[in-house]
């Protein structure tokens, strides 16, 4: 990878004033080859086979970004779905395994752990059953494992049963973290067309079609396309539309580069032990101010996230990223646009305290940029039946249109619509939003599966 001196300039411009940086570097492991009959012992090989080739990614990580002076926040890992791997065990709790997978993370210094997972678009198995029911109780007695949870695909359709199931885990492992304000419903997403190769956390996994040892990229930068579109506009406050999505792709292109130098670099100095695999493109933002997604729509002319005219924006903006970061790098995976995490976004978080945000507008949303219904906040006492109702409209959004889309929601337990619960750090602060009270426990209770749309159809 070759780079001109200006680049490199502006690089280190971003990196000083505009809250660049690369949000995570995260080694996806393979566990294919620890299953065995015993959950004990499998959490056992779980533990020293991870620390063995992960024990050099942190100090190898704070080598590359001291050197280049490029921050990366956070490291993680992720790992094989693991009811793939402990259906062996014939286990009815999974949870040794994600104490395990805890274990490790905090001796290797990983900021979290992904892959405590089920893929069940089509159907579920007795293992992906009892990973699921695993979760409320895994997720609250651990502090860094993350898990997600796969219920429909475009080819395959989805999985109403699975769906249900999800809304009454979710509500579970809220009760188990009460405590932290549900905290625990903040390590779990559920998915459509869930890729194998993300390395933002909670959503991450090591997929079935990955060599043994994987390094994937997620750089941010909502900051950087933040401070260009603001100086254009100051520059030329009628520039149209055309001009600023081509700035955000000059912008994106760069910051692309930024990620892709990092993440090979890291691969080099682990010495072949682990391949370089995506960038993931996502703007990702924070609480920061200045470092947010829903910053720049204001910045395109939006007086608050949420304001009609929203949608259309949010699509130019990940349009734009996708075409700058596809010609910067032929390595570009994971879900590689712009994240809406509510609750980590400031001006997001505005948004929904004013009332111009609502779950349903986020749907809408949701249509045109990677993720979905993301760290949404909801009242405690919001029905199971009603959480899977709103999964499965996210859900049917992605399978509809081919496209990824997931579901992190929170319900708070004792809080109300307009409420809220500080977590600080990266989590932010969750603002209750309202959910709709009609009922809907007659139809997901249907259960079934909801065939797969006629653009599945493409053989």
């Amino acid at each position: 990878m070759l780079w001109q001196s200006d680049e490199v300039t502006e690089i280190l411009q971003m990196i000083e004033e505009e809250h660049l940086d690369i949000r995570t570097v995260t080694m996806g492991v393979s566990l294919r080859s620890l299953a065995g009959p015993d959950i004990e012992g499998m959490a056992d090989r779980v533990y020293h086979h991870i620390h063995k080739v992960a024990s050099a990614l942190v100090p190898t990580i704070n080598e590359v970004q001291e050197e280049l002076g490029v921050p990366v926040t956070n490291k993680r890992l992720s790992v094989t779905p693991v009811s793939l791997v402990a259906e062996a065990t014939g286990a009815d709790d999974y949870t040794p395994i994600a104490q395990a997978m805890d274990r490790v993370a905090a001796d290797v210094g990983v900021d979290y752990i992904g892959g405590f997972s089920a893929l069940v678009e089509k159907g579920a198995t007795p293992g992906d059953e009892v990973l699921i029911r695993s979760i409320p109780k895994a997720l609250a007695c651990t502090e860094r494992v993350c898990s997600s949870v796969n219920v429909a695909t475009t080819r395959a359709g989805i999985n109403m049963n699975a769906i249900l199931l999800m809304g009454e885990q979710i509500k579970a492992l809220a009760e188990n973290t009460a405590d932290q304000g549900g905290l625990g419903c903040a390590k779990l997403v559920v998915f459509s067309n869930i890729p194998d190769d993300n390395p933002f956390i909670a959503g991450a996994m090591h997929g079935v079609g990955e060599a043994e040892l994987v390094l994937n990229v997620g750089v941010s930068g909502p900051g950087v396309v933040n401070s260009a579109l603001r100086r254009l506009v100051e520059r030329n406050p009628n520039c149209d539309l055309a001009t600023m999505a081509e700035l955000i792709k000059r912008t994106a292109f760069k910051v692309t580069r930024a990620g892709e130098l990092v993440g090979r670099e890291v691969a080099r100095r682990l010495g072949g032990a682990a391949r370089f695999g995506v960038v993931d493109l996502s703007l990702a933002p924070t609480p920061a101010i200045g470092d947010s997604v829903g910053e720049i729509l204001q910045a395109m002319g939006l007086e608050h996230a949420g304001a009609p005219g929203s949608t259309a924006a949010l699509a130019l903006l990940t349009d734009a990223v996708k075409k700058g970061g596809l010609m910067a790098s032929s390595s570009v995976g994971g879900l590689s646009g712009a994240f809406i995490p509510v609750s980590e976004d400031h001006a997001m978080i505005e948004a929904a305290r004013c009332g111009a945000l609502s779950i349903e507008k986020l749907e809408a949303m949701s249509a045109v940029c990677s993720v979905g219904l993301d760290m949404v906040a909801i009242p405690g006492d919001t029905p199971a039946e009603t959480i899977s109702a709103i999964i499965a409209d996210e859900i049917s959004i992605g399978v509809v249109n081919n496209k990824t889309t997931a579901v992190r929601i929170l319900p708070i337990p004792g809080k109300k619509a307009g409420e809220s619960w500080e977590w600080g750090g990266l989590l932010g602060t969750a603002q209750v939003q309202a959910v709709n009270p009609f009922g809907c426990a007659g139809f997901v209770r249907h259960g079934g599966r909801v065939p797969a749309p006629l653009i599945s159809m493409r053989n």
